[in-house]
């Protein structure tokens, strides 16, 4: 047995000058509704101060403040609005059957009342104002059960791509926590060129929380790359360097299958974009298109600057660990050579925050 039904009697208002009519109706609705007999519009506003009610039965021919009057007061409360009225006369006249209706009304009943016909007007009403209460509720919760839809679908794409970056780092352990940092110093950057009003128009079109996290896919094409070169203790000769290339587009086409598979266009846009043309270089001497200038997309320019620092600040088999300070230097001699000038002045501005995050390893 469900304990959890509702067996409480709905509550009906009954609102008629006439005692006779009044005595009628609870008669007839006592044995399935909690009534209350009320003989004047004043009284009912008295008693809804205190009661709501799931329906009202309404006399129109009143004195005082007829029910064309009452309900366009209930109509104006927010209160009482949503409260189903069912008008009550004695004869209904089509242009009397029309304003009633106009004004909110839901049904007319006629006295004397015919019992089932009365009883079946009023289920029938109670039922599809709870429908209506049922979806009014469901629109009212409806942003906010999108939205947490939208954190879960969020939290499952951002799952696919730190697990695939993990499967980088794994392979490449020269390289251990270069995603997070790179994408610490992306964060910085972007922050920096909006608080400058620098490339503002087109950073606000972005969602930066996908962007730095579309970052996390930047070297994903190294999984491609031999572990002979990847992890070579030492320079790479020419052709090993042209083979360490091709992780670019290695990237690229591993992305484009995770978006086939996992049907997430949208967010990888920016890590195909990243993935791409990091190893571009301002001046057009970059791989693998050799893209110039603005030809470059920001993005790609943005991580150009995050990529090469932590390189810089990083230990490789075939150098020592640059200093934080060295390391700005190199990046300031590349302005508008290999990097885009306005995010080198930007990068400047920020570079304490570079030494700070580069020295968490």
């Amino acid at each position: 047995m469900d304990t959890n039904i509702n067996t409480e009697k709905k509550v009906i208002m009954l609102v008629d000058d006439n005692v006779t009519n009044l005595t009628a109706a609870r008669e007839i609705l006592k044995d399935k509704y909690k009534t209350y007999p009320i003989p004047s519009a004043k009284v009912l506003f008295d008693l809804l101060e205190k009661i709501i009610p799931d329906m009202i039965l309404l006399d129109v021919e009143m004195p005082e403040m007829n029910g064309f009057q009452a309900i366009e007061i209930l109509k104006a409360d927010k209160r009482y609005m949503d409260i189903p009225v069912i008008f009550l006369t004695a004869q209904i006249a089509e242009n009397s059957e029309l304003e009633g209706l106009s004004k909110g009304a839901v049904d007319y009943v006629q006295k004397p009342f015919i019992a089932p016909l009365l009883l079946r007007r009023i289920e029938n009403h109670l039922l599809m104002q709870e429908q209506k209460n049922q979806l009014k509720h469901y629109n009212e919760n409806l942003e906010e059960l999108v939205s947490e839809k939208t954190k879960e679908i969020y939290n499952l794409q951002n799952a696919i791509l730190a697990t695939v970056s993990d499967m980088v780092e794994f392979r490449d352990d020269i390289t251990g926590g270069h995603v997070s940092r790179t994408q610490g110093y992306l964060l910085l950057l972007i922050q920096e060129l909006l608080a400058d009003g620098i490339y503002k128009d087109e950073i606000e079109q972005w969602n930066v929380d996908e962007i730095i996290q579309s970052a996390q896919l930047h070297d994903v094409g190294k999984i491609s790359i031999s572990d002979l070169i990847l992890n070579k203790p030492g320079r790479l000769t020419d052709e090993e360097f042209k083979t360490m290339q091709e992780h670019v587009n290695k990237g690229v086409e591993i992305i484009n299958t995770i978006e086939k598979k996992a049907h997430i266009n949208d967010f990888l846009t920016s890590a195909k974009i990243i993935a791409a043309t990091h190893h571009e270089k301002w001046d057009g001497s970059g791989y693998p298109n050799g893209l110039k200038g603005t030809a470059i997309p920001l993005e790609g320019r943005l991580m150009a600057i995050a990529d090469v620092y932590d390189a810089l600040v990083s230990v490789r088999p075939y150098k020592k660990a640059f200093t934080p300070a060295e390391a700005e230097r190199i990046i300031i001699e590349g302005r508008g050579t290999h990097f885009d000038s306005v995010l080198v002045d930007a990068f400047t501005k920020v570079s304490n925050e570079f030494a700070l995050l580069s020295a968490n390893r």
